[in-house]
Parts: structure tokens; sequence; C-alpha cells
């Protein structure tokens, strides 16, 4: 069971900048918090949930956030298109219900 410790935001940024650096395990033990503890920072400020501010991203992280937004703007681009196609099909069945209600009213049927 935890020590339920609680830490203060800025010594959460810190700690994942530290261990940005150092690397968790060294981070951890120099810190004296839990490597989990850490883990679950890292994963925070990964997910945004921490704001370790500008320029404390790897050239990694910063490449894959790059793609994941590539990806991202991609995906919406091809929703966008497929919601046009789907407004358009839209339309013409209604066009094409109202001809075929109007021919019925017509006929007397």
């Amino acid at each position: 069971m935890g020590t339920g410790k609680q830490y203060d935001e800025e010594f959460k940024k810190q700690a994942v900048k530290l261990a940005k650096e150092i690397g968790n395990t060294a981070a951890a033990k120099e810190l004296g918090v839990p490597k989990g503890t850490l883990g679950t920072w890292m994963g925070k400020a990964r997910a945004g949930e921490i704001d370790t501010g500008s320029g404390t991203r790897t050239p990694e992280e910063s490449l894959n956030l790059a793609q994941q937004l590539q990806a991202a703007n991609k995906r919406i681009k091809e929703l966008e298109k497929k919601n046009r196609e789907l407004e358009e099909l839209n339309e013409f069945l209604e066009e094409a219900s109202a001809f075929f209600a109007a021919s019925r009213r017509k006929s007397g049927k």
C-alpha cells in the first residue's frame, strides 16, 4: 500500500524534466520517489496533463507528435470528403423521394 505522499505540481514538472535528462531510474533514486510514480508522471507529461513547458520534448517525442498531427489532419480531410459525399447523396435521395411522391399523387395511387 502506498504512503499517500502528495507532491506539488512544480515538483512533478522538475522530476519529469530530470527524468528526461538522466533517465527514470536515476531520477527516481535521486529524488527519492518510487519509480512507478515517476513513470506515471512521465505518462501524464506525454499526454499533456503535466505541463513541463516549451522546449522540454526530445526530438523523438517531437517527431512522434508531428507524425500524429499529420495523421490526424489526413484523417480529418478524409472524413470531410466522406461527409460531403454523404450530404450530396442525401440531397439526391431527398429529390428522388419528392419526385416519386409527386408522381404517385398525380397517378392517384
